[in-house]
Parts: structure tokens; sequence; C-alpha cells
């Protein structure tokens, strides 16, 4: 191709819909970069700046001229949703393999064969799928024409929201021929992650222009052992950055219900947690405000008929946790707002980029919460391998026989979900490979980088104290975020609240005060009882399996409130603090649980109290029992007795492990057990393996029913 830019310039009309749309600075010189000198790009611009522009007209050029289909990475399936339907307005034929859509996976196939793919959509995940890895990837390799990699700072561990399957890449890199062009792209990436993800694609970094370049002429020198970079300005002159500083929760909900019906359009309300997503939306739908709930654990039609609802503006805002986060397209969102402080600017940059997109203003406003230092612990903490933990893995693995996760976890005392991300860790690293049936050992040698990480959980921590500074900073708020990632064309925005005052309202009234207090206020979290027996309690001494036997089950139990909710979250929370002295039950807390109590509904009123023993918190447990009863007017029987020291098993280990801990430590030797139903008291529910074997001894001894009581349900 000797005359790249007319065709590529009626590729992007064609794509945006304009006749007179132009390239932005950068966009034709990586496209050039890819169609012509075959090489590999990485780019690095701000949200709205036309990333898929790029690799769609790159796209629509290499298969005019015979190349084979393209190879999207890409993280989330929101983000896939998106990236199809605007292949469809190009023109392009776009399909994707993910684990919502398996029965389409044959058809996809088919039409792979037929050469009638244009994109084919996966996430990096998909790449280590055995079926997928062994039968079709080294055809589909054989053929590609282009490999995408999108947000790229995946790739990073540097990175704000490192993806250990994204590692792989490498390989599948070096497995490509040599002049199969390929194309990583982010909006949020700092010098550190740019230097990474450019060794990732397997070379030294070539800048366009220098290390921050806008345009200019590509570098000379030889395009297949280079990563271009191209890297733009990152402000956002369409947003309007605020921080407003609320004394607690019941003061920010209250302030969301004051004001949410003021901030233009629609837009996105961002929580850390999973809860507090669940209860701000409850609140303020109560309160006639039309909201949805996205998260992790919302059902995948849920969340895309959720996408969909906020394109058309049929519900004011998603109150979302992060799964609603890289790549969501929405180009006239007029708001995001934050109830709660990600642990990064460079993650709250990735998120507010979402707003104003095609719009020429937009609000972002940081609500943050006395709370998110501890939320950013237990996420930052969660993502790094434990050395101990993985060599135990890599030991438990056999090299020829494969090992299914449940039969791991069984065998290794790690729970599921850090199990998983274990394993990905130590298959990048070479350590361990899934295959089909499950995980085998390569037998090559590991060693724990502990340095890294140590370096790695330093700079979180920094990236934290950082994220601090941001909130209480009187410069230019845009101009921070943009430094933060490292762009040096950072300046004073003259929109933001530091710069031109409050734009946001801070009152916030009584009456919805009085109502996000009374919200929060609320009691009572369902106990589900455990019907089955885990995998593999047998190999540990526990002779059990299958169903647990209905005459032997605790019913559905109550919890006072889980330790992540909004309202007596923050209660519990201080009452479990590490370092918690043992004490007697608070009154107020004692009133919230005897409103529990009073609102559960069971079929058969308990006819006694019994307490489970505690070895942490016996007094808080011994007088949360007593203090039930006697409002109750119910005996108080004692505590179940330890045996043999009691439960052994410790909070964080899978179901296998912590059943096994638990098992014959319960009697019932002294108590008088009624043949009804008992009041089982606890003062904290995790795995819900004690109260499940310390149900099963109070039925075997006559009770014709257990019904669990906890101040707090953990997670």
């Amino acid at each position: 191709m000797t005359d790249l830019r007319q065709p590529a310039l009626d590729a992007l009309r064609d794509l945006v819909g304009r006749d007179d749309a132009d390239f932005h600075d950068g966009q034709f010189e990586a496209i050039e970069a890819l169609v012509e000198g075959r090489r590999r790009a990485l780019v690095v611009q701000r949200t709205g700046w036309g990333k898929s522009a790029v690799y769609f007209v790159s796209t629509l050029l290499q298969r005019r001229a015979g190349a084979g289909p393209t190879l999207l990475v890409s993280p989330l399936l929101a983000l896939m949703r998106d990236q199809i339907a605007a292949a469809e307005r190009a023109g392009v034929r776009a399909v994707a393999i993910n684990s919502t859509n398996a029965h389409e996976w044959r058809d996809v196939e088919q039409q792979l064969a037929a050469d009638e793919v244009d994109v084919l959509l996966v996430s990096p995940e998909r790449l280590n799928n055995p079926s997928f890895r062994e039968t079709q990837l080294p055809a589909l390799v054989d053929r590609i024409g282009l490999l995408v990699v999108d947000e790229a700072h995946c790739i990073s561990d540097w990175g704000h929201d490192f993806r250990p399957d994204y590692r792989r890449l490498r390989d599948l890199i070096a497995q490509m021929p040599a002049d199969v062009p390929v194309l990583a792209t982010t909006a949020t990436a700092n010098s550190r992650v740019v230097a990474d993800v450019a060794e990732q694609l397997g070379a030294t970094t070539a800048a366009l222009g220098g290390s921050d370049a806008r345009g200019g002429d590509v570098d000379d020198r030889d395009a297949a052992a280079d990563v271009l970079t191209i890297r733009g300005p990152l402000a956002r002159a369409s947003l309007r950055l605020g921080v407003l500083r609320l004394p607690d929760s019941p003061s920010r909900l209250a302030w969301l219900l004051n004001h949410l019906d003021e901030l233009p359009g629609s837009g996105i309300i961002y929580t850390l947690t999973v809860a507090a997503a669940n209860d701000t939306a409850r609140l303020l739908r109560e309160h006639g405000h039309a909201v949805r709930a996205y998260t992790g654990q919302t059902d995948p039609d849920e969340r895309a008929e959720s996408e969909g609802m906020l394109k058309r503006n049929e519900v004011k805002a998603l109150i979302a946790t992060s799964a609603l986060g890289m790549g969501f397209d929405k180009p006239d969102l007029g708001f995001v707002l934050h109830l709660g402080a990600p642990s990064s600017p460079v993650a709250y940059y990735q998120q507010v980029g979402r707003a104003g997109r095609a719009t020429e203003s937009a609000d972002v406003l940081l609500m943050p919460g006395t709370e998110d230092p501890d939320i950013w612990h237990y996420f930052a903490t969660a993502s790094m391998p434990d050395e101990e933990r993985a060599n135990r893995v890599i030991s438990a693995l056999s090299p020829e026989q494969p090992t299914s996760t449940p039969a791991l976890e069984a065998m290794v005392d790690i729970r599921r979900t850090p199990l998983e991300l274990l394993l990905k860790v130590l298959d990048v690293d070479g350590a361990v490979r899934r295959v089909q049936g499950g995980w085998v050992a390569t037998g090559a040698p590991w060693v724990y980088d502990g340095d890294r990480y140590r370096r790695i959980a330093a700079e979180r921590k920094a990236e934290q104290q950082h994220m601090i500074e941001y909130e209480t900073t009187d410069v230019c708020r845009m101009e921070f975020l943009q430094r933060s990632l490292d762009d040096d064309t950072a300046a004073p925005c003259g929109r933001c609240d530091n710069c031109a005052g409050a734009w946001y309202p801070t009152a916030v009234g009584g009456e919805a005060s009085a109502a996000a207090r009374g919200a929060l206020d609320r009691v009572g979290v369902p106990i589900e009882p455990r019907a089955q027996w885990p995998t593999g309690a047998d190999r540990l001494g526990v002779p059990v399996k299958g169903r647990i036997a209905p005459d032997e089950r605790a019913a559905e139990g109550r919890a006072l409130a889980r330790l992540t909710d909004l309202g007596w979250g923050g209660t519990l929370r201080e009452l479990f603090a590490a370092g918690a002295a043992d004490a007697p039950v608070p009154p107020r807390v004692l009133d919230g649980c005897v409103r529990v109590l009073a609102e559960w509904g069971w079929a058969e009123r308990p006819v006694a109290v019994i307490a489970m023993p505690s070895r942490s918190k016996p007094q808080l447990v011994d007088s949360l029992a007593r203090g039930i009863a006697e409002v109750g007017r119910l005996p108080y029987l004692g505590a179940l007795e330890l045996v043999d020291g009691g439960p052994t098993g410790q909070p964080g280990g899978n179901s296998a492990f912590r059943l096994a801990g638990v098992w014959g430590r319960f009697s019932t030797a002294g108590l008088d057990v009624p043949a009804g139903p008992v009041l089982l008291v606890d003062d904290q529910v995790d795995s819900r393996w004690s109260l499940t074997v310390a149900a099963r001894e109070l039925r075997r001894a006559g009770a014709t029913e257990v019904l669990p009581f906890a101040l707090a349900v953990r997670g």
C-alpha cells in the first residue's frame, strides 16, 4: 500500500458516520505503523480519543489486502458488547467467544473456518482454556492478521487493575509470525506501566517524536524489534472535577437523596463494595429514583439489561462496583460520582473517563469515606501470591495426573477464589499448567520473586497515599491526575472546584438525613444453611459426603448485619477490630439484635437459647445469648462444650479444611437439649461450618430445629 491515508480516512468516516471526520493526532500514525510497518505499537490516549478507530480501520485495510482476522483481547463482557456494536457500525464483522455465549461457539468456529470473521474477541482467560488453546488457537495464530490488546495496563502488575492472564500474551506474541502487527491500547498508564507493557510486547520502546509523542515522523529503527509508543495528553476538557468530604455514610447517602436529580443526564455512581452498591441502590429506589445495582455478583443477563437501560437513559444511574469500568461506552454520560475513593489516582482516572466523551460538560464528584483505607488494604493484599501457599500448591500437583480445582482446594486449604488467582500466577510463571481435567505441575523450577512483590506492595501503598493527596490538594484536580499518569502536558483546567470554586451543593437536608439513617439502621441478614458436605472432606478424616441429611441441618438463620454494610457494618467492624477487647455486648447492639428476632417470622418460636463456645469473644457471646434469652423470656441453657481444645480451622481456608477443623469439636454434654426449636447464638459467621456442625450435634441430641443467630456475617 503506497497511499494509505485516503482509504484509511474513508474507513474512518464510515466508522463514525461523518463525511467531515478526520484523524486525531497520532491515529493515522498508529494505523500506518500497523498496516504498512507491520509494527508493534502501544497507544496511550485519553478515553474518547478513538483508540478503537485505530484497530477497526487497521482491520478493514488489512482484510482488504487479504490478511487474516484480527484477534482482539478484551477484559470485560460489557466492553466486548460495546466493541461488537461499534464494529457493526463500521461494517466490521466481529464475534466473541466468552463464558456467556457457549451456545454460539460452534457457529463462531464455522464462521472462522469460512473466513467470515474480521475480528474475534476473546478474554485473556480464554487463551488458557485447554480446548481453545489446543484446538482453535494454533490455526488462528497461523492466519492472524493483527493482534489487539485492549486495556493493556492489565498486563502490568504495576498497574491498578493487573490480571495475571494478560501475561500470557507475551507467549502468544512469541508464537506469531514476526510480521504480524500488534497493537496495545490503554487510557491509564504511567511511565512505569508503559515500560512494563512494552517489555511484555517483547521489545524496547521506540517513541514517536519523543517519550510523549503527538505527531511527527516514525522512528526508522527496526520495526520488528521495537514497540512504537504513541502517547497523547490526558486532559479531559469536558470534565468538571470536585471532592466533597462529608462525615459519614448516612451523610453521603442523604446528599444523594437530595441532589441526585440535579446531576446532568444519566451516569454512574461507583461504590467500593458489593454491599454498598446494593444498599445504595435499594435506598434510592425506595425514594423514587430510577437506579439499578451493577456488581460482579449481578446476573450477566441483568448486567446487559442494565447497561442498555443506562445507554437509553431509562435509569438515572447505575450503582456500580468496578465491574462496570473499562471501556463501557456511553458517549453522553453526564456524571460519575464515587461513594468511597478508588485506591489510586490512576484507577480513579480510569473510572471517571467514562463521562463526557461526546459532551461539552460532565460532572465528576468524589465523596471519600473514612473506611476507604481498610478496603484498599484488603484488595491490595488479596492479589499478591504467598510463597508458602504457592509451594503448597505446586507440591500437591502431579506432573501426569490432572487435579481439578475443587479437588486441589481440598488438598491445600486455600479458598476457591484466591486459589484460582494463585494458579493463574503460577501458570503464567510456568510452574503449573491447565489441561483437560484440571491442573498439572510442569516440573519447571519456580522461585518466589519476593523483592518484586515487596516493591509492588510499596507502590500500592504510595498510590493510596497519592489518592489521599488528591482528596485534600488545593491545586487543579485534573492537573493532579495528569501528573499521576506522568503526563508532562499537565496544566490547570480552570473548571474543577479548586480552580473555579465548588460547583456542587453541599447542604444535606434534615429529611433526607433521617431517611438515610433510617435505611442504614435496617437490621437482619439471612444466614443460608449449608446443604452439601464439601468435596474432599472424607480425605481429611471427616466421614461425610454428599447432601447433609435434612434432620441434621440447621434452619435458615439471621445476623444483625454484614461487616461490609454501610450502616451497622461500621459498628460491627469496631467490635471485631484487631486488638479490640472482649466485653459484654453494647446495649445498642443488643437492641438491634432484638429487632432482628422480632422481625424474623419463624415457623415456630424457639424454646431455648444456646451459645456457641468462643475462644476470642467469650464475654461478648455469653452476654449476647443471655440478653436475648432475658428479653425473649426463654431459658438460657449455656454454651456448647469445646472438645480437644476447640476448632482448629483458621479464617480464609477452604470448606473441606474448615469443616475438618471443627468436626467433632462441639459437644452437647451437660446441656439438657429440649425437643423443640433452639436459638444458637454466635458472634461472627464466615464459612458457616461451625454452625453447621454444632447444629448437627444439637439435632442429634433432640432439637427439632436449630435457628442460627449471629452479630455479623463476614464479607
